[in-house]
């Protein structure tokens, strides 16, 4: 089993059964995972405009994977949430190449349907472009 894997997230129902499956990869005795939320361009301008504070801001960003992080608690399992700006996949990609995984797990499909069937998926772009193993869940 690993000891260190990085589960993208987005706050969809992909990332949650993403969470669920890193959980069967982790090892029970001294493994963590490490939760990354990437917000782009537009969705962080559009939080600037919507919330008075930057504390405000940053509670809607981890409510996204709130529900991942209680999983994690339910499970006893430690992890850590990283919220990052930028691009998804490049900034996942990025995170992960420095951050030496011996594993990613992340969903096939996030909270955009729309770039998902035009522009080609996250995930898909992260698996290509990541130097550890890559785990998609459907």
């Amino acid at each position: 089993m690993y000891k260190k894997i990085l589960l993208a997230a987005d706050g969809s129902k992909h990332s949650l059964r993403a969470a669920k499956e890193a959980q069967f990869l982790i090892d029970r005795h001294g493994g963590m995972v490490d939760v990354v939320y990437v917000v782009n361009g537009s969705t962080s301008k559009q939080d600037v405009l919507r919330h008075a504070s930057k504390d405000e801001i940053h509670m809607k960003r981890k409510q996204k994977v709130k529900a991942i992080e209680m999983f994690f608690k339910e499970k006893s399992i430690p992890h850590t949430i990283h919220i990052l700006r930028g691009e998804p996949g490049p900034a996942i990609v990025s995170f992960a190449n420095k951050g030496e995984y011996e594993c990613l797990v992340i969903g096939s499909r996030g909270l955009n349907n729309l770039q998902t069937m035009v522009l080609g998926s996250v995930s898909h772009k992260v698996a290509k472009r990541v130097e550890c193993p890559v785990m998609i869940v459907k």
